[in-house]
């Protein structure tokens, strides 16, 4: 009986090995299986907190993860040379980028995207106005050309987060005159670093509150002659 009671013991031991070997190789298997997640690109702390959820004049600005933009296209300061005077904003369309010229050959570079009206002025002017949450009224020829989105806004829309011109806007003065150039906001963070079919020169929400406050009516600007692109 106890040389029995052994043998059945060795038997059970050498069968619990083996399942327990089996029990390894599967999840050995399993995991080698797996896909391996994305690894998400390092984005500089200041970056996230830049362009992080934010309140503005009652208004909600929704965030963007920073890590899905191309770094060019955000906000930093970067070499300038320029004989310009410190304060001058050049818009360079062809590049898809705004420079707020600084002191010591430095600017702050502003990614932008491009619409079909912001080729159509080239040369300089004078902000002639400032608006926050400003009320966008679309043009006539933008009217003709999609009258089912635009023509219901023929008198105005409101400021707010679905107004095209975002949450400030620049108004370009030349002679005293509104040029109908415009640097403004958007609430369509995709769009910037393209050209598109309508407006003006846009920013990041984010990037125009930014230049907003930093630039007075007044203030010189220079927009450089681009081919469009548009898409």
């Amino acid at each position: 009986m106890t040389s029995l009671n052994k043998l059945s013991r060795r038997h059970f031991m050498l069968g619990a090995a083996s399942l327990t070997g089996l029990a390894l190789a599967g999840c050995t298997s399993s995991s080698r299986r797996m896909a391996a997640e994305p690894t998400r690109p390092y984005v500089d702390p200041m970056y996230v907190s830049m362009y992080a959820p934010v309140s503005d004049n009652g208004y909600y600005i929704e965030g963007f993860d920073p890590a899905r933009v191309d770094p060019k296209l955000l906000r930093q300061v970067v070499d300038y040379p320029t004989s310009e005077r410190p304060g001058t904003i050049i818009v360079e369309p062809g590049q898809r980028f705004l420079y707020f010229v600084q002191e010591g050959g430095r600017a702050m570079r502003y990614g932008v995207g491009v619409g079909r009206e912001g080729y159509d002025y080239q040369g300089e002017a004078t902000i002639g106005r400032k608006a926050s949450w400003p009320r966008w009224t679309p043009t006539p020829t933008m009217i003709r050309e999609d009258p089912e989105k635009n023509g219901p806004w023929a008198g105005g829309m409101e400021g707010g987060p679905q107004n095209p011109l975002g949450a400030r806007a620049l108004y370009l003065y030349n002679n005293g005159r509104d040029t109908l150039y415009r640097i403004h906001g958007t609430n369509d963070p995709a769009s910037i670093g393209h050209s598109l079919s309508s407006g003006c020169v846009r920013l990041f929400n984010h990037d125009i509150i930014d230049l907003h406050a930093r630039v007075p009516v007044g203030s010189k600007v220079i927009v450089r002659q681009a081919q469009p692109q548009f898409i």
